[in-house]
């Protein structure tokens, strides 16, 4: 498995579906909702890029110490606390509508789905990677 390679596909379908969902709800629903989506969205994807860099990092061929893999695990719990602090920021002073903020947040999901779903489609149909 190339991780790279997905990465970068991934991380495409990441913006892409990021401004289909901003578009169609600028279009199909209110200002605040909108927001949300668009500020959820982009934490989310920042999240997922800080994510998969300290996840290569732990699973690199360098060998990797006791002090090494502490100080990964507190940088995921550090990052935890962070996205949980932005996202309370945004819904305490009410810069973006909560299910808007939710279908932002979901948007490393949907990519995800995506990118799995063509992968078996390519697989059934033989087309391999």
């Amino acid at each position: 498995m190339d991780w790279q390679s997905h990465y970068k596909v991934l991380s495409a379908y990441n913006w892409r579906v990021l401004l289909v969902l901003s578009t169609l709800s600028y279009f199909l629903t209110t200002a605040s909702f909108t927001t949300g989506v668009i500020l959820g969205g982009l934490v989310v994807i920042a999240n997922f890029n800080f994510m998969q860099h300290s996840i290569s990092r732990a699973f690199s061929s360098e060998t990797t110490t006791g002090k090494t893999k502490v100080f990964i695990i507190a940088k995921f719990y550090l990052r935890l606390l962070a996205l949980g602090v932005i996202l309370y920021c945004l819904l305490r002073w009410e810069w973006a509508g909560p299910v808007g903020l939710a279908v932002g947040l979901s948007t490393v999901f949907f990519s995800i789905v995506i990118f799995a779903v063509q992968r078996a489609w390519r697989m059934k149909i033989g087309r391999g990677t």
